[in-house]
């Protein structure tokens, strides 16, 4: 996982510009996941009777987990320079998805990219650029967790 003190540097540099916002951008970020991939609102049952984007925008729940996710996001970005750290983080949450929650692991690919996509909107490619390598990392991490709990 190893990344340069650049890599990480400019990483967090387009990260900080995405977590000024964390709740409406992770709620867009649901949002847009929800719209795109209806598929991925049967894991959360409080969601499932929302039907429109507006809705959605709207939901304390929503917005809350919007939130979680950017926040577990950023605690990653902030280990980035520490692997051992990094995956403290990462291996109990990715744990739980797979084993109480039972969720999809192609989801996290889903929303990996959908955070791409918005930060390239609001930011630009390079902004895009310089988060890809996080994106992936946490894909494969995550990835490799479900495999090691047998799914």
């Amino acid at each position: 996982m190893p990344f340069s003190e650049a890599e990480v540097q400019s990483a967090r540099g387009a990260w900080e510009k995405m977590y000024v916002d964390a709740e409406d951008n992770g709620t867009a970020v649901l949002v847009r996941m929800f719209t795109e991939h209806p598929d991925t609102k049967s894991y959360f049952t409080h969601f499932k009777g929302m039907d429109s984007a507006e809705e959605m925008k709207q939901s304390d729940q929503v917005r809350g987990h919007g939130k979680r996710v950017f926040t577990a996001i950023n605690d990653m970005v902030q280990h980035l320079d520490n692997t051992e750290a990094f995956l403290g983080i990462l291996n109990p949450l990715g744990q739980k998805h797979a084993t109480q929650l039972k969720v999809d692991p192609k989801n996290f690919r889903i929303i990996c990219d959908i955070i791409l996509q918005l930060m390239e909107e609001k930011f630009g490619g390079d902004c895009k650029a310089s988060f890809e390598k996080v994106t992936n990392e946490i894909c494969t991490h995550l990835s490799n967790v479900y495999k090691e709990v047998g799914w």
